[in-house]
């Protein structure tokens, strides 16, 4: 789905990294007067044929991080991503000047415990949720699932979560409250299945000690696949909670813009 963008930087690729023949992240340089709520989507491309080919892709770093981080899928076909995942550090990318998004903690009420649910490139917008201090003055209990098809898709996730640890800002306040809860569904895990189908049958509440979803405590965040979406909102739904906005904050609230 291409959008309209009003005005765009040029930015300068700063490092590449390939984790999977499907999925690879990258940094860029952050033009000073660019502010963002972690969360938050940008769109962000390439020029082709001297024409901006843009797509809206979640900001995996925290707001305060000077760099810009992003996590991608790579589509063969894509037209974006498949010239995306050719760039080398050095080359140049557009950025357009302004965020938005709905997956973010002003969208939420006040609660204990903070769900973010994930599937794939999914994890891209929790990657700044977990980094940000905020998100610890507010939450108890953060939980990040990331469910993949393979375990090498992982991979990102699992690096997140070390450097979460090892954060001179974050790091202490993560301490015992960040519980990081990967699954795979097509190769052997020490966890395995859908997201959904851990929380139909219990499994994710009983391994990390917690009650079910529960509209006075608990606040969810959903982002992965279209189908993942659609599923997980069901199920918190069914547990009596409500879905939030930027204007009217709500109980869980789930990403709405989808990348190619």
């Amino acid at each position: 789905m291409f959008r309209p963008v009003a005005a765009v930087t040029h930015q300068t690729v700063l490092s590449v990294k390939h984790y999977t023949d499907r999925l690879f992240a990258f940094r860029i340089t952050r033009p000073a007067s660019f502010r963002f709520r972690s969360g938050e989507f940008v769109m962000l491309g390439l020029e082709v044929d001297g024409k901006p080919l843009l797509r809206a892709y979640s900001i995996a770093s925290p707001s305060w991080d000077e760099e810009l981080e992003f996590f991608s899928i790579k589509v063969p076909d894509g037209p974006l991503t498949s010239r995306l995942q050719e760039i080398q550090p050095g080359d140049e990318i557009l950025l357009a000047t302004k965020s938005v998004g709905t997956l973010v903690l002003d969208a939420l009420m006040p609660g204990r415990r903070l769900y973010l649910l994930s599937t794939g490139t999914g994890v891209a917008p929790f990657a700044s949720i977990v980094r940000d201090p905020e998100t610890y003055e507010k939450f108890e209990t953060v939980v990040l699932t990331h469910t993949t098809r393979e375990v090498a898709e992982l991979e990102y996730s699992r690096e997140l979560i070390e450097r979460v640890r090892n954060d001179p800002l974050v790091g202490e306040a993560a301490a015992g409250r960040l519980i990081y809860y990967p699954s795979c569904t097509r190769e052997t895990f020490e966890r395995q299945g859908r997201i959904t189908r851990l929380i139909d049958d219990g499994t994710l509440f009983s391994d990390i000690g917690c009650p079910p979803f529960d509209p006075a405590e608990d606040r969810v965040m959903i982002c992965g696949s279209i189908e993942m979406i659609a599923s997980c909102r069901t199920r918190v739904e069914g547990a009596g909670l409500s879905e939030g906005s930027n204007a009217r904050p709500g109980e869980f609230v789930v990403e709405k813009s989808f990348v190619g």
